[in-house]
């Protein structure tokens, strides 16, 4: 057996690759359009592991798909948990749970998709402004 994709819907294609491709630095692998059949499937995939993708689906018709808590996560490791915490900061997305330890931290995706983010080996020293931020909101 061999893990192929978790799947998440999204609202907006567009937002959601901003976070996932921009944002978290995930490649696109391949994409496929059905506009008879009224979706998008795009796939992406970790640059050191891109055979183990996470596959958003676009359908075009409006779907209320709720809070998206029932999901669980995604996790990713990262290599610097401060640089990559910055960096989707930067981008405006909301740290919801900051590397306060310097080994964990999660944010969620604009379709409020919790995303586990751990970092590779060691915990980093713990170091501001994460030290001190206090958590926002649920992931």
């Amino acid at each position: 057996m061999r893990y192929l994709h978790a799947m998440v819907r999204v609202r907006d294609l567009d937002a959601s690759l901003k976070f996932f491709r921009d944002g978290l630095g995930l490649v696109e692998t391949r994409r496929r359009d059905y506009p008879d059949s009224r979706f998008t499937l795009v796939y992406l995939g970790a640059p050191a592991n891109p055979g183990a993708e996470v596959e958003l689906t676009f359908n075009y018709d409006d779907e209320d798909y709720g809070s998206a808590r029932n999901f669980g996560h995604l996790a990713f490791e990262v290599d610097d948990i401060h640089a990559t915490c910055a960096h989707l900061q930067a981008q405006g997305i909301t740290i919801n749970r900051p590397p306060r330890d310097g080994r964990m931290a999660f944010v969620r995706s604009p379709d409020l998709i919790s995303i586990e983010l751990l970092q590779k080996g060691a915990a980093l020293a713990p170091a501001e402004p994460w030290l001190s931020m206090p958590n926002t909101g649920s992931w």
